[in-house]
């Protein structure tokens, strides 16, 4: 991670679980961190758990990345004030319990549709303008999931609604990514990083409890978060495409 000191990251869906654990470890590896949520009060009292001199380098800014216009005015304001973005990590995501047929649901699709697929997107294209301009070798990081790759539930468990499909999309947006910044001739990576199950916010108490959850293998956030590091640590000649992440024994 030495390459990355001093240098600017933007963490998406940062006020808990996987973007919390990235944003400490990004800036206690010496980067300087904007954490984007709509909660930004979370992101600034996680300032209390950094190095009391490590404390200056997280800076929490509330966006709300299904509002293509937020991001605009968010990024355009990083770019000014931090004279550019060298990572970017698309963490936010959202889950939702209800099925595709259910009459009414059109609200909980778009959510998911707007977060994770629209707010990956234009979130890359606004990190991607400041990587262009500046020149210096970057990288950009979609959190995926093991969904992301052939949804593998049953009838016992939840559809949750369209976020399967939300996250084949991902899938394939990173290949597309990929081959743009080649294209670009622009030093610049794309990583797609699928966890399997893990104990976050994203999937509520009460869903956890009706499918009988909290008897599975579960990854903690740091662990994707580390493992986020170690892809971020590869040489200017690695790339590593697609890293799937799953806690030991799980059965998907």
């Amino acid at each position: 991670m030495e390459q990355w000191k001093n240098r600017v990251a933007v963490v998406t869906g940062a006020s808990a679980g996987i973007g919390a654990a990235i944003v400490k470890d990004l800036v206690k590896a010496g980067m300087i961190t904007i954490g984007l949520a709509r909660r930004s009060e979370r992101v600034e009292a996680l300032k209390k758990q950094l190095p009391a001199n490590l404390q200056g380098n997280l800076h929490a800014v509330k966006c709300d990345v299904s509002k293509e216009e937020d991001i605009v005015r968010v990024f355009d304001w990083i770019e000014t004030k931090f004279h550019g973005i060298d990572v970017l990590i698309n963490n936010a995501g959202i889950v939702r319990d209800t099925e595709l047929i259910k009459e009414g649901n059109s609200v909980p699709i778009r959510e998911i549709i707007d977060t994770n697929v629209f707010g990956v997107v234009f979130c890359t294209r606004e990190a991607y303008k400041s990587m262009a301009n500046h020149g210096r070798n970057s990288h950009i990081v979609h959190i995926n999931s093991i969904a992301g790759h052939g949804f593998t539930g049953n009838l016992q468990m939840p559809s949750l609604n369209i976020y399967p499909p939300s996250k084949c999309a991902l899938t394939a947006i990173t290949e597309i990514h990929r081959q743009e910044f080649i294209r670009s001739k622009h030093h610049i990576k794309v990583t797609s990083v699928s966890p399997g199950a893990v104990k976050t916010e994203i999937v509520p108490d009460e869903l956890i409890a009706k499918f009988n959850m909290q008897e599975m293998p579960i990854l903690q956030a740091e662990d994707v978060s580390q493992s986020v590091l170690h892809v971020l640590g590869t040489p200017p000649h690695v790339q590593i495409h697609e890293l799937t992440i799953k806690p030991f024994g799980e059965k998907y």
